[in-house]
């Protein structure tokens, strides 16, 4: 397998850079952040939208799209009485994407490496005594 080096935009960032790229995988640390990130793929949504879809109150999903929209990764759009918001850095989708293909590969190599550990496992059939 090959490693990938560290690009130079990683190895030149000064140290309030890293806090700023740190933050941003912050926002993305929680599950209802990316849920709500999954519903906007489809298209904008307002916040009475994304707590319905959600099951969560329109008060937590405001505070965690203000986390997203904080990050940059999501705007919002006032219309009336009613805040919509959409995806605004569409690079999120390649980063989940990654995560998501990395976990993937190792959860079905957990499952494989389980299915030849219950295999080895079995117990030896007993000789049945006929010669």
């Amino acid at each position: 397998m090959v490693r990938p080096t560290n690009g130079p935009e990683l190895k030149n960032l000064p140290p309030e850079a890293m806090t700023q790229v740190a933050a941003y995988f912050q926002a993305l640390s929680e599950p209802t952040r990316l849920k709500i990130l999954n519903l906007l793929c489809a298209g904008e949504r307002n916040v009475g939208e994304l707590a319905q879809l959600c099951g969560f109150t329109a008060a937590n999903v405001s505070r965690h799209l203000a986390v997203l929209a904080r990050q940059g990764v999501v705007e919002r759009e006032s219309r009336g009485t009613a805040v919509y918001y959409r995806i605004a850095d569409e690079s999120v989708f390649a980063l989940c994407d990654l995560v998501c293909g990395n976990i993937a590969r190792k959860l079905e190599s957990a499952v494989d490496g389980q299915k030849l550990f219950r295999r080895a496992a079995r117990p030896v059939p007993k000789p049945s005594g006929r010669k």
